[in-house]
């Protein structure tokens, strides 16, 4: 199959793009540099939550445990228990569901302190998904990243950009140093490749990913995520669960499945990186669902 005019598409979008969409149930598959690492951003959410729901199942964790969440001990971002000001009293099953539904990085480090860095790995690799690591806790990457541009930390850099006698000139050096940082770099950051993603959702979908109950907690909470970049795409009868991820204006990412009122389901992974910072953000969310759309129609054809 010529996937030339999604590399188009991308590129008309002003970035680069990797995707891979299978059949769940069959052996169809459209693949665009598939096999290429990448950035996963927060798409590696996916697999801390399967690996959370796989320990539930196996009974070495409790989903109903209620941890407290401190202020200074929570990972940066825009949403949920990152943005909290007081201290928060929550259930582990509800910290995988803020992290699945609108992608909280407090939740995220939370579980995976809990569930274990190594054993996410262990889980990723027995499924064969060999180019799928994560690296670091995203408080640590984040603080890598203001770390690589002489800040003590991520929040240190925010408040340098932020100040109000912070010139035009020195925003625009840090715009221009951002993307070049290790968390950019698939090599030396949390990454994957479009077809581990596309593999790991078409485990999941037909329960073998780990037990069934732990794939159907998954796949419940992705189906209520608010972010809509791949299910824009597709008309209100067709049902689709989804996980996207960002990083610092560059990286753009979204896997999803698609599944149709006849009940063909299918993996439909997309990573992007802008080719410049906060640039055309809206071309290449189009983009992204517009290749989806693509591929999954290819693969109905």
């Amino acid at each position: 199959m010529d996937t030339g005019p999604l590399a188009d598409l991308f590129h008309r979008a002003g970035c680069q793009g990797w995707l891979c969409a299978l059949d769940i149930d069959g052996p169809a598959e459209v693949a665009l540099d598939a096999t290429v690492p990448v950035v996963a951003a927060s798409v590696f959410k996916v697999t801390v939550a399967l690996e959370f729901f796989r320990q539930v199942a196996d009974g070495r964790l409790d989903a109903a445990e209620r941890v407290r969440l401190e202020p200074s001990d929570r990972a940066p971002g825009p949403t949920g228990f990152s943005t909290f000001t007081d201290e928060v009293e929550v259930s582990l099953r509800d910290l995988a569901r803020m992290m699945l539904t609108i992608s909280d990085n407090a939740a995220t480090d939370v579980l995976l302190a809990r569930v274990g860095q190594a054993a996410v790995n262990d889980t990723a690799a027995t499924l064969g998904l060999v180019d799928t690591v994560v690296t670091a806790s995203l408080r640590e990457l984040l603080d890598g990243i203001g770390q690589e541009l002489d800040y003590a930390g991520w929040q240190e850099l925010q408040d340098a950009a932020n100040a109000p006698d912070a010139s035009p000139e020195f925003v625009a050096g840090l715009r221009r140093r951002l993307p070049t940082v290790a968390a950019l770099v698939p090599e030396s950051t949390t990454r994957t490749t479009a077809r581990d993603m596309a593999v790991l959702l078409r485990l999941i979908w037909r329960d073998e990913a780990g037990p069934a109950q732990a794939c159907a907690e998954v796949r419940q909470m992705m189906a209520a995520q608010v972010t809509r970049r791949v299910a824009a795409g597709f008309p209100p009868d067709v049902k689709v669960a989804a996980k996207s991820g960002s990083l610092i204006g560059i990286i753009r990412n979204e896997v999803a499945v698609v599944t149709y009122p006849d009940g063909s389901r299918y993996a439909v992974a997309v990573f992007t990186r802008a080719d410049g910072m906060f640039q055309r953000e809206g071309e290449i969310n189009t983009a992204i669902r517009m290749a989806a759309v693509q591929a999954v129609g290819w693969l109905r054809s």
